[in-house]
This record gives C-alpha cells, sequence and structure tokens, in this order.
C-alpha cells in the first residue's frame, strides 16, 4: 500500500517547504506537492492562491515574483520552494506527487517535469480537464482525479480523462467505490488518513494507498496493522 506525506509532512513541518519534504521522504516512498505560478512565470510549491496562511507575507502569489517570494518566511525559517528545487531533492531518493492547482499550468507543468523527471511520478488534480491534458501531454505518467464533493459517477469521470487513479476524500470511499475502480483498472488512493483505526480500515476496503499528514505515524499503524493480519502476528 503506498503511503503519500501529504504536501510532504504538514504535521512534521512547514507544508510545501523542503523541511516537510525531507521529513516526509524519510518514511515513505512518495511525497506529494501543490504548483502554483509566480508572476515571472516559475513554478513553486505552494497550496492557497495567496501567501497570507503559510507565510509572513499578504497578497496573491501570481503577485509575487520568485525573488520576492524568496524572501518570505514559510514558516521555521524555510523558504517557498521552486519545482526546481523540489525536484533535486527527491530525484533518485523518491517518488513524487504533483498536484495541479491552477487550469492552463498543465505544459508549464510537464515541460518543467521532462528536464527532471523523478523516477516514480503521479500527476493529479481537482480540475478533470488538467488531468486529461496531462494525460495527453504525457501519456506514460500515472494521472488522478481528486475530489472531496459527492460526484453522482466518480469512476465514469476518471475515465473519461484517462486518469489511472481516484484520490477521493476519505469519507467518500466505500467497498462499492474501491470494488468498482478496480473492475475498470483505476487505483484508489484516498486523503487524508490519520489514525491507526484509519489505517486498518483502509486495509479492509483493500485500497491501493493514501495520502497522510504524518506519513510517519501512518507508516508505523499500517506496519503495526499488516504484522496482526499476518498468521504470524496472529
Amino acid at each position: 500500500m503506498l503511503i503519500v506525506g501529504h504536501r510532504g509532512a504538514r504535521a512534521l513541518g512547514p507544508e510545501n517547504t523542503l523541511s516537510a519534504l525531507r521529513k516526509g521522504m524519510a518514511c515513505v516512498d512518495l511525497v506529494e506537492v501543490d504548483l502554483r505560478l509566480t508572476r515571472d512565470g516559475i513554478l513553486v510549491a505552494i497550496h492557497d492562491a495567496t501567501v497570507d496562511r503559510t507565510t509572513n507575507g499578504a497578497g496573491a502569489v501570481r503577485g509575487y515574483t520568485i525573488e520576492d517570494l524568496a524572501g518570505l518566511d514559510a514558516g521555521e525559517g524555510e523558504r517557498i520552494p521552486t519545482l526546481g528545487e523540489v525536484l533535486d531533492l527527491v530525484r533518485n531518493v523518491t517518488g513524487l506527487v504533483v498536484e495541479i492547482k491552477e487550469p492552463g499550468t498543465e505544459a508549464i507543468v510537464v515541460s518543467a517535469l521532462r528536464e527532471m523527471m523523478p523516477e516514480r511520478l503521479f500527476l493529479v488534480s481537482f480540475y478533470s480537464g488538467s488531468v486529461a491534458t496531462v494525460k495527453r501531454l504525457l501519456p506514460g505518467t500515472p494521472a488522478g482525479l481528486i475530489y472531496s464533493e459527492e460526484i453522482a459517477d466518480p469512476v465514469g469521470l476518471a475515465r473519461s480523462v484517462q486518469a489511472d487513479l481516484l484520490l477521493p476524500r476519505w469519507d467518500r470511499v466505500s467497498h462499492e467505490l474501491v470494488a468498482e475502480a478496480h473492475a475498470a483498472g483505476l487505483l484508489v488512493v484516498p486523503w487524508l488518513l490519520t489514525t491507526e483505526d484509519d489505517i486498518r480500515e483502509a486495509l479492509r476496503l483493500g485500497i491501493d494507498g493514501f495520502s497522510s499528514d504524518d506519513p510517519c505515524a501512518a507508516r508505523r499503524y499500517l506496519d503495526a496493522s499488516v504484522r496482526r493480519a499476518s498468521p504470524e502476528g496472529a
């Protein structure tokens, strides 16, 4: 079962920073970042459209040049990293999940990734159009559709944009959804799992992976649950 460090390891360090990524990389095989563009067209790892919540600055990310952003504190003295810095960090060490936050930036993201392709890469988005675009631009790279609201036919929507995985909010996951997705050849990788009970339920449902703010704790819970479920641990 895949464990993805959400925004690096959001519970262990300032989200989407190199510090959080390093902490997540110590425990799991994949870490995730969100990407947005600066005013001068540089891809940076930040979740929100503004810098207000996660830094000591204010205003839209698109209103800043990369030089301006470098002067902001993203928590504990960390900066907002560029995609290039993220790729340098994970290269030959761990896989990367990239969430495309801004429709229309897909070609820029793909171009940057082609220059320094991680060993293992997933491209994901809440926007079905973005998923379809990255599958056209990078057809061999797994792409996934994220969703939190109720969707009448998430498997059908995912298949219509050639997605390889579904990333539902954890409370949207059911045995029926997992079975339908697997029958359609889709992986199911929900978010965000935080407790040992969550991990046990994930094993019962047969999901393929999950995101966690504390991937190191999630790894411990998963290993313990697997040991208990094995004949030797019984």
